[in-house]
């Protein structure tokens, strides 16, 4: 039976941590792409914030390796088994994925996708609405689930500032007005018919 709604549930939203193709490679979905050694000390620090504040309901992570790897450690400090959801999975970045990000600068298409995210599309990938409703579709169903209930996700930077942008009053062209750095961690609360930005790139 669902959990009742009537009050707020609080998502902390998480980037994942270090991983290293960054900052010169669009990784995307690309299999095989761990954690650095600089990473795996970001997700352990990140355990051990989660594991001495308030109570956590639930851990859910993106399919990706380097989502999988930030969450798992902040699972067992809580003792509580780690979700997969797709709803917060990377962009498919279709033909861009892995891709060097020099090599992508005299591409058009490019320009188009950093400047106009809400009429874009990969190529051969996703447009970045798609990637917007899917993630809201699954914090709106982890809501109905829980309740007035806090709640670790583990994403990726644009997913999270999809998310957070109808909070923000931000539309999708304005994503880069916001920052979401690796390991960071950024609340979004959610109430009844209204939500509330608490933190943000912390």
């Amino acid at each position: 039976m669902p959990a009742s709604a009537a009050g707020p549930t609080t998502f902390h939203l998480v980037r994942h941590a270090t991983h290293g193709l960054l900052p010169h490679i669009l990784a995307g979905r690309m299999p095989g792409v761990p954690l650095s050694a600089e990473g795996q000390a970001q997700a352990a620090a990140l355990a051990e914030r989660f594991g001495q504040g308030q109570p956590i309901a639930a851990i859910v992570a993106s399919p990706v390796q380097r989502a999988q790897e930030t969450a798992r450690p902040i699972a067992a400090r809580l003792g509580l088994p780690l979700r997969t959801n797709f709803g917060f999975e990377e962009i498919d970045f279709g033909r861009w994925t892995g891709r060097r990000f020099d090599a992508l600068q005299p591409d058009p298409a490019w320009h188009a996708w950093n400047r106009l995210r809400s009429l874009a599309q990969c190529p051969g990938g996703e447009t970045m609405h798609a990637a917007q409703s899917r993630a809201l579709l699954a914090l709106s169903r982890l809501r109905a689930e829980h309740g007035s209930a806090s709640i670790v996700v583990v994403s990726h930077a644009d997913v999270l500032k999809a998310m957070l942008a109808p909070a923000l009053g931000l539309s999708l062209d304005h994503l880069h007005r916001i920052t979401i750095d690796p390991a960071s961690v950024s609340t979004l609360v959610l109430f009844e018919e209204d939500c509330r930005v608490d933190g943000l790139n912390r």
